[in-house]
């Protein structure tokens, strides 16, 4: 079901029924006429704009065009790490933030005030981003090409392989991936000369993950599980022709790049990296840093100001964990409640075992989405275990669905260790990555054709990020939480996130080390040195990123209580959850001015906004 509320296009029609309008009645007033066509034609330059731009970008980054459905550049790898490419990127968004600024705001309607805001915003953090020298880091245990490179080639990612032309494309793909790996090798040499590395235990992360591509039999690479699977429709001349031309590819290209990498470095590069972990460490570092926080949180928060805040909502969840336990502890007894929690930690011992129980989450959540959401989404969505070769690194996490339904999101559970520890599956994980979380409001956002293309398929961390966690504390209204373990589990993610606000800005802003960091959050959250460890690599891989979630969480949290207290008994949760999502991501500021203007009602709308 599509969003019943206005729409962009909708505000394009109400244009035109007031110039239609203004010529019904016979002659008017040369000026009103005027403004109204002027306002047009600007509505117009700003579609054209909002079109060219994502138009360059498909071709710039034709993964992401993939990602979305746009299979023009199927055949192309990208580059994004080359002086050229960066300078292209550079050209484009200087060049449509000129244009943009040649039109006049406060014309538009309200609903593309919006979309001329968030274009702005975008355009101007891009040029921003070009200032520092993120291609020369371009390897990490998350989120980089040679860790993801592997799910697009599977067969079960993002690249289709379903027509002969799909298995041809990804073998051009190969031989960019070969290039990529070249010039990554590059700018982290150059990176060596100017003193831009990565701290040494990222490139321990990530060594595993290298070593793992370097298969002895070309056959059981995931690379050549697409020919495992090819379509019973294509011809045996072309299956032969595919087998051949995988087996030499994975061989002469994929393998020996692998192993090139792999062997830099661990003999050349991994001596150079730093002992140090903050980004602030780095040649204009601490401007970096500050550039991830505000492009991350979408506000204009400090790191100190971040880090007071973690500080405070630490102390306030632990105070609510505690109250937990009391509670429990005097219904039933503090025994009752170890046993309880014994009980409950028998948990599964197979990755098996354990997606079936998230799907039997997923059975009991389903049907309760109606009682929140007045709009679910069409979209569906799987639930697989993270691969072995990267889940070591990589936490769970959540993968968006194509827009036209061929391809499925994908909520990957992180299963490592399951057979030595058994376990339950986690509510809180469930919400926040498939529904009401990420595949809800993903889905959601990407469904409606009526958004330009930059904000149907734009993705704002904090927004996102805070969706999700603000999700995990619906469990209550869908049926969930109905044991301790669970209940606590809840309190205890949140917990994490509120101590990331802490770490993160500890470790690059604050000075301190990876020890310290890994000694507040084991003090903290009770979690292993494992675990933590972890976490902790993980901040320090991706900057500013963890700072998200407590952030977007607070401020939604925070315009659900100004509504349910301005709105009273006329508060209607499955209205406010409808409009909080129907316009897509957005910057906190401009999600909190649209609820203001959706909160105050509809006569004081359009001036709220």
């Amino acid at each position: 079901m599509l969003r019943r509320t206005p729409t962009l296009a909708q505000g394009f029609l109400l244009a035109a029924a007031l110039l239609c309008l203004a010529g019904c009645f016979g002659p008017q007033p040369a000026r009103p006429i005027d403004r109204l066509a002027y306002r047009d034609a600007d509505s117009q330059r700003l579609h054209e704009l909002l079109d060219s731009y994502f138009e360059e970008l498909l071709r710039l980054h034709p993964v992401f065009a993939t990602s979305i459905g746009e299979h023009r550049y199927d055949d192309q790898l990208g580059d994004g790490l080359s002086e050229e490419h960066r300078e292209r990127e550079r050209l484009l968004s200087s060049r449509h933030l000129e244009a943009l600024s040649r039109l006049e705001r406060e014309r538009l309607p309200a609903t593309e005030r919006l979309s001329y805001d968030l274009f702005r915003r975008q355009l101007a953090l891009n040029l921003e981003e070009l200032k520092f020298q993120q291609p020369l880091l371009p390897v990490r245990q998350l989120f980089s090409t040679p860790i993801e490179f592997p799910l697009l080639g599977s067969g079960t990612g993002i690249h289709p392989f379903r027509t002969v032309r799909d298995y041809d494309n990804f073998l051009k793909r190969m031989e960019g991936f070969e290039t990529w790996m070249e010039r990554a090798i590059a700018n982290m040499r150059r990176g060596m000369q100017t003193g831009v590395v990565q701290p040494k235990v990222v490139m321990e992360r990530t060594l595993p993950q290298l070593e793992a591509m370097l298969m002895p039999d070309v056959r059981q690479s995931v690379f050549y599980q697409p020919i495992l699977r090819i379509p019973s429709g294509f011809s045996e001349a072309e299956r032969a022709r595919l087998a051949t031309a995988y087996a030499q590819a994975i061989e002469r290209r994929i393998i020996p790049a692998y192993r090139k990498l792999h062997a830099f470095i661990k003999e050349e590069y991994l001596p150079a990296c730093r002992a140090t972990v903050a980004l602030s460490d780095l040649p204009g570092g601490s401007a970096w840093y500050s550039y991830l926080v505000k492009f991350h949180t979408t506000t204009d928060l400090k790191p100190d100001e971040i880090f007071e805040l973690g500080l405070k909502e630490v102390e306030r969840i632990k105070e609510a964990i505690d109250a937990l336990k009391e509670k429990i502890a005097s219904q039933g007894g503090s025994a009752a409640f170890g046993r309880e929690l014994s009980a409950k930690a028998s948990g599964y011992s197979t990755r098996e075992e354990l997606i079936r129980a998230y799907e039997g989450l997923r059975a009991k959540v389903t049907p309760q989405l109606d009682r929140l959401f007045g709009v679910v989404p069409q979209a569906p969505y799987e639930i697989r275990p993270i691969e072995e070769f990267r889940e070591r690194s990589a936490p769970s996490q959540y993968w968006s669905p194509s827009p036209d339904g061929s391809r499925p999101g994908i909520f990957y559970v992180n299963a490592a260790g399951v057979r030595e520890r058994p376990r339950q599956p986690s509510e809180p994980l469930f919400l926040h990555e498939a529904v009401p979380g990420h595949h809800l409001q993903i889905s959601l956002q990407r469904q409606n054709p009526a958004l330009p293309k930059l904000r149907r398929f734009g993705r704002y961390t904090a927004f996102s990020e805070g969706w999700a966690l603000y999700a995990e504390g619906l469990g209550h209204e869908l049926g969930l939480y109905t044991d301790p373990r669970q209940h606590l589990g809840r309190l205890n993610s949140e917990l994490f996130r509120a101590v990331r606000l802490v770490v993160d800005v500890g470790l690059h802003h604050k000075g301190w080390a990876r020890g310290q960091a890994l000694k507040f959050m084991m003090q903290n959250t009770g979690a292993s040195e494992a675990g933590a460890a972890l976490e902790i690599d993980r901040y320090i891989a991706l900057p500013g990123q963890a700072l998200a979630y407590k952030i977007g969480q607070l401020k939604i949290s925070q315009i659900r209580a100004r509504a349910e207290k301005a709105l009273g008994a006329n508060f209607d949760i499955r209205a406010f959850h409808d409009e909080l999502l129907k316009d897509g991501a957005m910057p906190l500021d401009l999600l909190e001015a649209k609820m203001d203007g959706w909160i105050a009602g509809p006569a004081d709308r359009a001036l709220r906004y």
